[in-house]
């Protein structure tokens, strides 16, 4: 590029730093940026048009950018750029950002759409307008940058079924556990270690909420896709409004579930809180199993009291299992928090046989169970047969091809209001619904 022009560039991209996260037109774009120019300086000799193509231009990680099969992009400064996809992991690309000057470009280019910022502007967040996030941080070589891009298409249920992440029975256990007959819904919290698929799996349980439910989402960066939610507000933390902050005051939004993008920190207590009062919770947590859950939620930095930890309900793990050399993710235990007695009780439902790569039958809920059983004044046989039922269902709809998380919830939404109605629809014929609410 010209010096000049790249100068030019540089500075209308200081100058309209995040201005583009609220600015979506594109004319009111380029009319910003026409109106930055000309208040810096006059070129005679610049093409303003070429100026303004070239800052939408992410070149040389366009392509990669709106390539679907991958998940995330690094860029280690001029060094070189890696980038994973579910099938094969990390590898290498023949590619790198040649020069320093054109690491700076790119990085001026994306915090067009920067959201946050810490330590004086050298760590900074951005959501790219596809709905990818990108953090960017200043190394004594450059900086470095990593995408995590945002699937144009949520992955649901059904999908991570026919990638044999779970199988119908499991989905059908978690779909109970969301929808919890209406009266109780489970409190669930998700674990797993970086990359296990937790948000995925969280974003896909969106398909089993009831139309009427007030959902209030909580996210270090927006991921959760709630479209399907028409009474849903999205929470985005900053430096402003901490996740402590915010879950604190989704308490007065009314909500029925409060969905927390990641649970670290304090914040945990309030989200304790809030199960013990009534509101339902969902989230993620970093962890390795379920009784490393527990151990987490108990000390530093969330010191959750031993005698709260019951009030969640389930915890669901998932992790990456290597198989013929190829990662996979996979549900590899479903346990039920049963009480206490000298430390907080697990009832393991369901365990991934990692020598093996066996999944064995996932065993009756009985502490939550018998907790519905309860309320509704049912036996527990019918719970488990209701269970059942919704397991026919998904795997009529996958045999349907209706897959998408759009139409997985609106059947599922259409089982809520018609039962009977609605298993006809699917070809189910010979099953009846067993319990209607």
């Amino acid at each position: 590029m010209d010096p000049k022009a790249y100068d030019l560039e540089i500075r209308v991209l200081k100058s309209l730093k995040g201005r583009f996260v609220n600015t979506t037109d594109m004319d009111r774009r380029k009319d910003l940026i026409s109106n930055v120019i000309k208040t810096i300086s006059y070129y005679p000799d610049i093409n303003i048009d070429n100026i303004i193509k070239d800052i939408y231009d992410l070149s040389p990680i366009s392509d990669l950018v709106n390539s679907d099969s991958i998940e995330d992009i690094i860029i280690n400064n001029t060094a070189n750029i890696f980038v994973y996809d579910g099938g094969s992991g990390f590898r290498k690309m023949d590619m790198r950002i040649e020069t320093f000057e054109d690491l700076e470009l790119l990085v001026h280019k994306l915090r067009l759409y920067a959201t946050n910022e810490s330590a004086n502007g050298n760590i900074m967040d951005v959501h790219l307008p596809d709905g990818s996030r990108v953090n960017i941080i200043s190394s004594p070589l450059g900086y470095d940058i990593t995408i995590r891009k945002f699937k144009r298409r949520a992955l649901s249920i059904l999908d991570l079924i026919n990638f044999n992440e779970l199988d119908y029975q499991i989905a059908a256990r978690l779909w109970m556990y969301v929808d919890g007959f209406r009266v109780r819904p489970a409190n669930i919290l998700i674990g797993g270690l970086p990359a296990a698929g937790k948000t995925t799996l969280l974003n896909a349980m969106f398909s089993f909420f009831r139309p009427v439910e007030r959902i209030i989402t909580i996210e270090e960066t927006y991921e959760l896709d709630t479209t399907t939610q028409p009474n849903c507000a999205k929470l985005e933390t900053s430096q402003d409004m901490p996740m402590l902050e915010l879950v604190k005051n989704s308490l007065r939004m009314r909500p029925d579930i409060i969905v927390v993008g990641e649970v670290r920190g304090e914040e945990a207590k309030d989200m304790i809180t809030a199960m013990n009062i009534g509101k339902i919770v969902l989230g993620t947590i970093h962890s390795s199993t379920a009784r490393d859950v527990i151990n987490r939620l108990q000390n530093e930095p969330m010191n959750v009291p031993k005698e709260l930890v019951p009030v969640i309900d389930v915890i669901v793990m998932l992790g990456q299992v290597y198989i013929d050399k190829k990662p996979l993710r996979k549900v590899t235990q479903i346990s039920e928090i049963a009480g206490i007695e000298t430390q907080v009780l697990l009832s393991d439902l369901y365990k991934y046989d990692y020598k093996t790569h066996k999944s064995a039958p996932i065993l009756p809920s009985v502490t939550y169970r018998d907790t519905i059983s309860t309320i509704l004044g049912i036996a527990p046989s019918d719970i488990i047969a209701e269970e059942k039922v919704r397991a026919h269902m998904l795997y009529a709809m996958n045999r349907l091809g209706k897959r998408d998380i759009t139409d997985i919830n609106g059947l599922v939404r259409d089982y809520y209001q018609d039962p009977s109605g609605t298993l006809k629809k699917l070809g189910l014929n010979d099953i009846e619904p067993v319990i209607k609410i």
